[in-house]
């Protein structure tokens, strides 16, 4: 069986998007599987987080592999993860943001070369976790080609909610050009903040609007100080973080099961 492929999503930044992906990943490993996490985010930080050693800015990475003019295998640009079982697709440097400018003019097929690149290697995993840049561009439209659903993360503010309309277009959009199958497998509302009004008022426009996955994640900083420190809320150490890491364990379920 190939693996279950989520792009993780949200054209606006800041959301959390790859601290989601990081913590989702580690779910993956603590439910015994085996897990490619990519980064489609020119700004490379999961691969700072998730890689087992330090990528050099001159090594081959996924921009290579999404590139016309490269064409390197996905398989040549595989790094071991911090946990066994967590192999990572890099981005370093620059190089992400000149092939994203490249896709631009590129010709026919260029929204499914993720695709196509995964297919050689979706037999190794159970689990792919793409995390998308915080941009409706090219790579975020390779992103939701390849995937089998989409992980919509979010925030109980105005600003995050009214984003989501230009991004559930998008999805429809590949929906109908390239990508049938393609699934909505849950909205993850990030640091939300339980105790404001707003936070609260926001979360109910939510729920009324979609279907949110429960609970919400809470604003924690153990959760990006974990993701910094390249360790998994159950290696953290603390009574907080073990139930934060329950909580994403519940949430890998969820997304699995409604891509299955």
């Amino acid at each position: 069986m190939s693996a279950h492929v989520l792009a993780v999503c949200n054209q606006k930044g800041g959301v959390g998007k790859t601290t989601t992906t990081y913590h989702l990943a580690r779910a993956g490993i603590r439910a015994g599987r085996w897990v490619l996490v990519v980064d489609l985010d020119p700004q490379g930080t999961l691969t700072t987080i998730t890689a087992r050693e330090e990528v050099p800015e001159d090594s081959v990475s996924i921009a290579d592999v999404l590139s016309a003019r490269a064409k390197e295998p996905l398989a040549g640009v595989l790094v071991p993860g911090v946990w066994d079982g967590l192999d990572v697709a890099p981005t370093v440097g620059e190089n992400l943001g000149v092939v994203r400018d490249e896709l631009v003019v590129a010709g026919a097929g260029r929204e499914a070369r993720l695709r196509e690149a995964l297919a050689p290697v979706a037999e190794r995993y159970d689990l792919i976790l793409i995390d998308c840049p915080p941009s409706l561009d090219q790579l975020t439209i390779n992103a939701l080609v390849a995937a089998d659903g989409v992980l919509i993360v979010t925030q109980s503010k105005q600003a995050s909610i009214n984003g989501l309309v230009k991004l559930h277009e998008t999805i429809e959009a590949v929906r109908r050009n390239y990508r049938p199958g393609l699934t909505i497998a849950g909205v993850l509302v990030n640091q939300h903040e339980q105790h404001t009004v707003s936070g609260q008022s926001w979360l109910e426009e939510l729920r009324g609007a979609m279907a949110i996955i429960e609970p919400p994640v809470p604003k924690a900083v153990v959760l990006s100080d974990a993701a910094e420190a390249s360790v998994g809320l159950d290696e953290y150490g603390s009574r907080g973080a073990n139930r934060l890491a329950e909580t994403f364990d519940n949430y890998l379920t969820h997304l699995e099961e409604a891509v299955r």
